[in-house]
């Protein structure tokens, strides 16, 4: 793979922002600025992936959001998961480490992906 500089990186931004506004989503894709869009874009993805990675949320971080999004508290989440509330309690706090089984749970009932559990 070829190394992106930041000129580079630069340049594409810049060009992306024109091209924004002369192609859409009904532009066809043998359209030279099409192809240049994707090439441009293709630039920026790559120095960024370098330059500003994003890693894994924290395991933390998910169960706090699918808590959110199925309108869980504490004490629901020791439900299903079948433990204590103040374990739960523990594990968000990062003061306990969770359990093979209780990771299991985590990944089947709240769909969770193992690379979040197992970091």
């Amino acid at each position: 793979m070829k190394f992106i500089t930041h000129n580079q990186y630069v340049k594409a931004c810049l060009r992306l922002e024109e091209l924004i506004k002369l192609v859409d989503d009904s532009t066809p894709l043998e359209n030279p600025m099409t192809k240049e869009f994707l090439e441009v874009s293709n630039v920026i993805e790559r120095y960024e992936e370098v330059h500003y990675p994003i890693g894994l949320p924290s395991l933390r971080e998910v169960i706090e959001l699918r808590m959110l999004e199925m309108n869980l508290k504490r004490k629901d989440l020791a439900t299903l998961l079948g433990t204590t509330e103040s374990k739960i309690s523990a594990y968000l706090n990062g003061e306990r480490e969770i359990t093979f089984n209780h990771a299991k749970t985590l990944h089947q009932k709240l769909n969770i992906e193992g690379d979040i559990i197992l970091q």
